[in-house]
């Protein structure tokens, strides 16, 4: 769960910020059409991106015809992010953090952030996205999220055992992998308020009361996607996530070494399924 403590390890990924350019997957463009469609909005219009990267997302954005104001607080990812989208046209970025950047009022129709806005505190995000939004504008989050199916169950099972084996205080408090059905269900039935979908969903602790006021028309979209990985692809996305920069050395050893047995036991690539989640609010006018 993303705690005020365990959001200060968000800084990780500005150190590995090759290898996270390298080994992140990006979004799928249905999801972003479905965004654009759901906001409204269309070429030329201006858009802000929360938590950019090193540009997975920006460049989708871009290739619509948008104007993004991508806001990141890793230097390196910026600067990668700079190099990866050189050229283009209609792309400012803003080297902060969101808590403290200094952004128009009431300016942008959209509001963008994939798999970012969990390491930003809730006191603050759901205000703060509100304030730079225009009346009825749209906040839009994308996120990954574990998924539950026969394809996939016993490779993930395998890789959750090695997890509590070796870096148990990591897999107690592993994100809950449900079924296709579970997850649209669980964030249906939270649809009140935009910040306990996102919490349900992101496993993280983000649930903030004032949220219902601030947005409304909560609306889910999602995209089932499964996965192949070698035990060298696995290890370097594992590179990429924050947990792995929590354990020690031989932690990280161990876990690699099991990952290399288990795709050695299987004999063929390591399966996980995800889903491409994407929920969208809409600002409320008379905030």
């Amino acid at each position: 769960m993303a705690t005020a403590a365990a959001r200060r390890h968000g800084g990780v990924f500005d150190e590995v910020a090759a290898e996270y350019d390298r080994s992140r997957p990006t979004y799928p463009d249905e999801l972003i059409d479905h965004a654009c469609r759901v906001a409204g909005i269309g070429s030329d219009d201006r858009v802000l991106e929360l938590g950019c990267g090193s540009g997975q997302l920006t460049r989708s954005l871009l290739a619509r015809g948008l104007h993004v104001a991508a806001l990141d607080p890793g230097k390196h990812l910026i600067a990668l992010a700079e190099q990866n989208l050189k050229g283009a046209r209609d792309l400012e970025f803003v080297n902060a953090r969101f808590e403290d950047a200094r952004l128009p009022q009431n300016h942008y129709p959209a509001v963008f952030s994939a798999s970012a806005f969990h390491w930003i505190d809730p006191e603050v995000s759901w205000q703060n996205a509100a304030r730079v939004l225009v009346p009825g504008g749209t906040l839009a989050l994308i996120q990954y999220c574990g998924l539950t199916e026969r394809y996939s169950i016993g490779d993930q099972e395998a890789l959750l055992s090695a997890l509590t084996t070796i870096a148990p205080e990591v897999a107690a408090d592993w994100p809950s992998y449900r079924d296709l059905a579970a997850t649209v269900a669980g964030a249906e039935q939270r649809s009140d308020n935009v910040s306990e979908v996102w919490s349900w969903l992101a496993s993280h602790d983000l649930v903030w009361p004032h949220a219902s006021r601030l947005f409304g028309d909560v609306q889910i979209a999602v995209v089932p996607i499964r996965v192949k990985h070698t035990a060298d692809e696995l290890n370097a996305l594992l590179g990429t996530l924050s947990f792995y920069h929590r354990i020690t050395p031989d932690q990280r050893a161990a876990l690699q070494a099991e990952n290399v047995a288990i795709y050695e036991r299987l004999g063929r690539p390591i399966r996980s399924s995800t889903v491409a989640v994407l929920v969208t609010a809409r600002r409320s006018t008379h905030v």
